[in-house]
């Protein structure tokens, strides 16, 4: 289990980095080609040539689609596919404008899902929020444990939910892994300002001035790695307690390092 969550950990972190030096959040590849004649003559907010989402799944993701344009004006659109691409012919099918959001899911690249984005969604969804996105529901650890059909739905409600409440600067939710990310931040914190705070002066009992000097490293570590992702992700104070506690634990440590050390075997 806990190879299991490590890879999964590590392989969130690589297609993060991966998206972020690439820039794979708009299906630019896609518009390359054009081919109208793999669309259907129907009008639908979803075609699934990829043959990604179950028939059952497929009718009620148009039918959710349909109902939250109707409400919010907010245009959602989704392209599976997998050999062959329409291209830019879902430009003209689908009447893409500022207010549409194109889901693209194609299991040929190293992330199954990519973005293209109207320039008004981007004031509620910043591009940061795409990134996110991408690398949470798109990686290929996620869709083999979970499958596509339900990367491409997951990640479509957390869009409409954050379009629902106004915007939202980063994906709702904390996965496992990226809490356990948070907590190694936390805790190599405390580790700095444990050291930082071990007596380095005769009756000093604790380093306040070290305390402060490091105070933008441990603090980085503590509130901006390790408390920042919980807060803004979920409401539930339990992963934010294990990051204070995992703080104070490795503050606890460092700071008695130097007693342990001074600890000698006891003469026999």
């Amino acid at each position: 289990m806990q190879h299991r969550w490590l890879r999964r950990l590590l392989l969130t972190i690589i297609f993060t980095i991966v998206i972020l030096t690439t820039g794979l959040t708009t299906p630019s590849a896609a518009w390359a080609v054009n081919n109208p004649e793999l669309l259907p003559t129907e009008t639908t907010p979803v075609v699934d040539l990829g043959n990604y989402l179950p028939k059952g799944q497929e009718e009620s993701l148009i039918k959710d689609i349909q109902s939250f344009e109707a409400e919010t004006g907010w245009k959602l659109r989704v392209l599976t596919q997998y050999e062959r691409s329409p291209g830019r012919a879902v430009i003209n099918f689908w009447g893409l404008d500022d207010k549409s959001i194109l889901l693209v899911a194609d299991g040929r690249g190293g992330n199954l899902l990519a973005f293209s984005i109207g320039d008004a969604v981007y004031e509620l969804l910043p591009r940061t929020f795409w990134i996110e996105l991408q690398a949470r529901f798109g990686n290929m650890y996620f869709v083999r444990e979970h499958g596509e059909n339900n990367a491409i739905t997951e990640a479509l409600d957390s869009v409409k939910g954050c379009l629902l409440q106004g915007g939202c600067k980063v994906v709702p939710g904390l996965p496992r892994e990226q809490w356990i990310l948070t907590l190694i931040t936390s805790i190599v914190g405390g580790l700095v300002f444990g050291f930082a705070a071990i007596p380095r002066k005769e009756g000093q009992s604790f380093a306040w001035q070290w305390v402060l000097i490091i105070s933008p490293l441990w603090f980085i570590l503590f509130i901006a790695f390790g408390i920042g992702p919980v807060v803004t992700r979920t409401s539930d104070w339990l992963p934010l307690l294990r990051n204070f506690m995992g703080f104070g634990l490795g503050a606890v440590v460092a700071y008695l390092s130097p007693f342990f050390n001074r600890i000698s075997p006891s003469k026999i």
